[in-house]
């Protein structure tokens, strides 16, 4: 008796011959004069007419053997599909995570879409905003943000003072030079907030869902693993239909 893993590895190995297969059975109807043939004989108006020998072409195909051959072909793909799709209908597993099912008998086809969508779901959180590290951050009860400690800063402003190279003479006027000196006028108090995700949290997020899937992957393994019934499909469906 097979496994549904080995009937799940060789159903894509039966689809490409079949597909092969029927494209030779099918190549000869695509061209009429295989399928015709004919007999001719000749006989002169008198006995001493020209004698002439028959001529004759077999039929090389048969539409009902196409029939046949195609039957034939199909019906190991018909059977070897309903055996997965049969046995997909009872195969199940748990879904472990540190040694604790998480979901109990789940089918190989919910097993599927899980393990789609966690992909999907991992790539989301690999693009979450974290926040900036350079910064120490808390969480802040009354805005539920993350926010940095207080930092106070010194606002200053420009101020123009004169610096006098040279005293003024009778003949020369002083020599003076305008700069500009920074003189604190106010302080500016910063608080930053972000609603960012610490590293830490992010990090977590990630290793469970990376547990959940090794574990999704191990439960679909384990529902394919399964003994399955063969079933004979295929006679029954071209039995009828070419019949």
């Amino acid at each position: 008796m097979a496994k549904l893993n080995q009937i799940i590895a060789v159903e894509k190995g039966v689809k490409s011959k079949v597909q092969q297969d029927l494209a030779g059975v099918h190549h000869g109807l695509t061209k009429p004069a295989l399928l015709a043939g004919i007999s001719r004989t000749y006989q002169p108006k008198d006995e001493e007419g020209e004698q002439l020998p028959p001529e004759s072409t077999r039929v090389q195909v048969k539409a009902e053997d196409v029939l046949r051959e195609s039957a034939k072909t199909l019906t190991r793909l018909f059977d070897v599909t309903a055996t997965k799709d049969w046995a997909n209908r009872t195969a199940s597993a748990d879904v472990t995570v540190d040694g604790q099912p998480l979901l109990r008998d789940v089918p190989v086809a919910y097993l599927l879409f899980l393990e789609k969508q966690l992909g999907e779901l991992g790539a989301f959180l690999r693009k979450l905003p974290v926040l900036d590290a350079a910064e120490s951050w808390t969480l802040d009860g009354s805005t539920d943000w993350w926010r940095t400690d207080v930092v106070r800063t010194v606002r200053t402003k420009k101020v123009p003072r004169n610096h006098v190279k040279a005293e003024a003479t009778e003949k020369h006027p002083a020599q003076v030079e305008v700069y500009y000196e920074d003189i604190p006028v106010g302080y500016w108090t910063t608080v930053k907030f972000s609603g960012a995700l610490p590293a830490r949290r992010v990090n977590e997020l990630l290793e469970r869902i990376e547990k959940l899937q090794q574990a999704v992957k191990f439960a679909r393994e384990e529902a394919n693993g399964m003994e399955v019934t063969d079933q004979r499909v295929g006679d029954a469906i071209f039995g009828y239909l070419f019949s």
